[in-house]
């Protein structure tokens, strides 16, 4: 009897503790999520279709109303046989909407360490202001990136200067 009592015991503080490493672990994700969204915003008048020589080479039309700064690197089997495909595909459906950037992260240590970069595949969404509205740590689905960027173009709404109303006194 006592046999399973110790057996149970230790279960349930196994499972406690993957619990509380798991809940620790999202937190921490969380609050450099948070860094990362409250970044100064990023130089709108860059461009990212030449090369810069900081890591970084652009794809898609420049200026765009959204850029995704998808970090990788070389040797990220994730970037290149799932997140380029997804990417791609984004490109498809959103065209001169969206430009991609290519952030090689050990390269670009700047970059990684502005939004809080912990792993590659990341991809960041960046608004017309250069300002990050989405993080994406691992991979991210064209579906998902879809939204991210759909909810940035629907909140860009261009303005059209009004006249002013002539005044017939």
């Amino acid at each position: 009897m006592s046999d399973i009592v110790v057996r149970l015991g230790i279960f349930i503080v196994v499972v406690l503790l993957l619990y509380l490493l798991t809940w620790s672990g999202r937190v921490f994700v969380e609050k450099r999520r948070k860094l990362a969204l409250t970044a100064a915003p990023m130089d709108t008048g860059a461009d990212f279709n030449s090369g810069t020589g900081d890591g970084m080479e652009g794809t898609g039309a420049s200026p765009s109303r959204v850029r995704i700064l998808a970090f990788g690197s070389d040797d990220c089997r994730q970037c290149h046989t799932l997140q380029a495909p997804a990417l791609k595909r984004l490109l498809d459906a959103r065209g001169d909407e969206v430009a991609v950037v290519d952030v090689d992260a050990p390269n670009a240590p700047e970059l990684t360490q502005r939004y809080q970069v912990l792993t590659v595949p990341t991809t960041v969404v960046l608004d017309a202001a250069g300002q990050a509205r989405a993080v994406n740590y691992g991979f991210a689905s064209t579906q998902r990136l879809l939204e991210q960027v759909d909810a940035i173009l629907v909140q860009q709404v261009v303005t059209i200067p009004q006249k002013k109303p002539r005044n017939w006194e």
